[in-house]
């Protein structure tokens, strides 16, 4: 996955490519090849996949439109936590409480899938352990503590509560009101997590192709894959770009982006990190090194890095204009959790874009090769639709998507049961739309 042109200026400011230095190069492809599958896009989603079907003994070809981990999964905000963007009560509404049980246990089985992956190949990607939910109001300290409630009874997932007079022993700020932790999810750098699972996969003789983006796709029992300087003929096919998939596919086969038209939009995000400081002064601010998060519509999440910084993500674009002075406004929203920062300056801060869907649940599917052929048949699939929330679900994904190619469908098809709308307003109108209906929770989110 590559960035849209509009955000590559701030993801060079990136902590994570300053801290993670590229010691494998993948060349572009310059021949006709055939494999058994073959993966657009090199990020968590598709390396993952990639994994999955080699070890499952298939012959694979992943192609890169720029450098592997060069999009989302390489720049977001580290948090590998439980669920889906959405609330379970989503998915419970569509395809009922068993199914929905179903799904957040695999949502639980992608994070302990990093921490599997990160054994078995030797990736350092400095783990750590635990993830705090708090709430910034009182009133939505009680809707925490329900939706605490709520897990532990109809899931069976227990998580500790936090009360006001106790969440100082948690985090050094006056800004949050209640809280639940969680000691299974955590965060980690992702840019050398990604890395490293592209140095795994090609162990398994995965072959990986960067700078080859796809200009060309012709459907068929054969699908080709077509490059500026290369063709890839394969029996199955994974388009795993997320934000740039529908995009680049209205210019390379509009008769597949056709079926998925609207029902992605890109929202920008941003991030930014302090300087280093004391280890006991970061360990004052959070005394368990968790991942955090607030619960409002509009969030911030922060976390320690494992070199004794704070980094600090909020705030959303949905234009494809990069915001003036990062850093500043990042600091400021790091200011009103921790105002005794002060003192400490911002040394990166850098953004990218996201996929979102309508109900920001994970869109998961195959695409029709003609209008006369069911898209249950056909041997093209996608994943999109993460919405901030991919880190560990992309693993997942790759996983189950792996597995209905290998024939067992059921995991996949439990996802690609999920129904999704195209945003509303069309091409033109949908961006406005969004921004209001933001503005509404923005408000919301003061009380």
């Amino acid at each position: 996955m590559t960035l849209l042109s509009t955000d590559r200026e701030l993801a060079q400011d990136s902590y994570y490519a300053a801290t993670a230095p590229r010691t494998q190069q993948f060349l572009p492809l310059q021949d006709s090849i055939s494999a058994d599958v073959a993966i657009v896009g090199g990020g968590l989603a598709g390396l993952s996949a990639a994994i999955e079907l080699a070890d499952r003994g298939y012959s694979v070809v992943l192609l890169e439109a720029g450098e592997v981990g060069s999009g989302a999964s390489g720049r977001n905000g580290g948090q590998a936590i439980h669920g889906l963007a959405c609330d379970q009560t989503t998915i419970e509404a569509q395809l009922g409480l068993a199914e929905a049980q179903r799904i957040w246990a695999m949502s639980l089985e992608a994070v302990a899938m990093i921490k599997q992956r990160s054994l078995r190949f030797g990736i350092d990607c400095e783990w750590q352990d635990g993830f705090l939910s708090l709430a910034t109001s009182a009133s939505k300290a009680v809707a925490l503590r329900a939706w605490q409630t709520r897990m532990a009874t109809l899931y069976r997932y227990p998580m500790d509560w936090i009360d006001a007079p106790q969440l100082p022993q948690w985090i050094a700020s006056e800004r949050f009101k209640g809280g639940v932790f969680d000691a299974a999810s955590g965060h980690l750098h992702p840019l050398k997590y990604c890395l490293g699972l592209a140095r795994a996969a090609a162990e398994l003789k995965v072959r990986i192709f960067e700078n080859s983006a796809v200009t060309r796709i012709q459907p068929g029992a054969q699908v080709t894959l077509s490059t500026a300087t290369g063709q890839v003929r394969a029996r199955q096919v994974l388009l795993a770009g997320n934000v740039h998939l529908q995009d680049k596919l209205q210019a390379i086969a509009p008769a597949l982006a056709a079926q998925m038209k609207g029902r992605i939009m890109p929202v920008g995000t941003y991030i930014a990190c302090t300087e280093p400081m004391d280890s006991a002064r970061l360990a004052e601010l959070i005394p368990s090194k968790a991942a955090v998060c607030d619960t409002n519509f509009v969030l911030d999440y922060f976390r320690p890095t494992a070199d004794q910084r704070l980094l600090y993500g909020g705030r959303v674009s949905y234009s494809t204009a990069s915001p003036r002075d990062l850093k500043a406004s990042m600091r400021q929203r790091l200011l009103r959790s921790f105002p005794q920062l002060q003192d400490l300056g911002m040394q990166y801060a850098w953004g990218g874009f996201v996929d979102i869907s309508m109900n920001r649940a994970p869109d998961f599917g195959r695409l029709a090769a003609e209008s006369t052929c069911s898209a249950a048949k056909s041997n093209i699939y996608y994943l999109q639709g993460f919405s901030g929330h991919g880190l560990a679900l992309t693993g997942l994904a790759g996983r189950v998507v792996a597995e209905a190619m290998a024939g067992d469908s059921g995991r996949f098809d439990t996802f690609a049961r999920i129904k999704h709308r195209p945003f509303p307003g069309g091409a033109l109108m949908r961006m406005p739309a969004l921004v209001l209906g933001t503005a509404y929770y923005r408000l919301r989110d003061m009380f």
